[in-house]
């Protein structure tokens, strides 16, 4: 099963409360709801076609319990076509505390994180999407488990909130697959690991 991963982000890499004002106000954040204005017609046409190629969905807790109360509260999901395959799929969290999911299709993976991933991409066909979920998507790229990233990178600098990656942690190179941008100015870049980065390591000679 091919993992991917799926993020917002602001150009100074920001992924925090994309959405809403309110929906993650952690570390005395108050810049949420930075994405949502900049969401044209065309991103969710693009958007709609990747959540409707998913076979299955995987969280980390927090991003599973924002989507259930939004997407997973839409009175008519199947004609949505983010809500559409959200409800109607199978649906995994990552999570040790989480013990009664209410949102249809949901099995919580409890155990070992690694191995239950593992597991999943070797017994299950199609593509395996991560939404949100920051401290997932951290964890799943030093482990090696994602197969390809996209990023929504979008043209506003928010100047506080989470990261999608820490200053300091594991580097690596990837490989541009495609891109293109919206008329409203968000740019949709499809990345795949490609190994360790490469460094130069003599200096450039002067020119006078």
């Amino acid at each position: 099963m091919k993992l991917t991963t799926i993020t917002n982000v602001s150009v100074d890499g920001v992924m925090q409360g994309p959405g809403l004002a309110d929906e993650d106000r952690r570390g005395g954040f108050e810049r949420g709801g930075w994405a949502l204005p900049l969401v044209d017609e065309e991103t969710m046409t693009h958007l709609g076609g990747v959540y409707g190629r998913a076979d299955a969905f995987l969280f980390g807790r927090r991003t599973y319990e924002i989507f259930a109360a939004s997407w997973g509260a839409m009175a008519d999901p199947e004609d949505n076509p983010v809500a559409g395959p959200l409800h109607a799929r199978p649906k995994y969290v990552v999570s040790k505390t989480l013990t009664d999911p209410g949102w249809a299709h949901t099995t919580v993976l409890a155990g070992d994180p690694a191995a239950a991933v593992r597991e999943l991409k070797e017994r299950m066909p199609g593509e395996l999407q991560v939404h949100g979920s920051g401290q997932l998507v951290r964890w799943l790229a030093a482990e090696g488990l994602i197969d390809e990233m996209i990023l929504l990178t979008y043209p506003v600098i928010v100047g506080q909130g989470t990261r999608l990656f820490p200053a300091d942690g594991p580097d690596g190179a990837l490989k541009l697959v495609d891109s293109w941008a919206t008329p409203g100015g968000v740019t949709f870049q499809v990345h795949r690991p490609s190994g360790r980065p490469r460094y130069a390591t003599e200096v450039p000679p002067r020119t006078s």
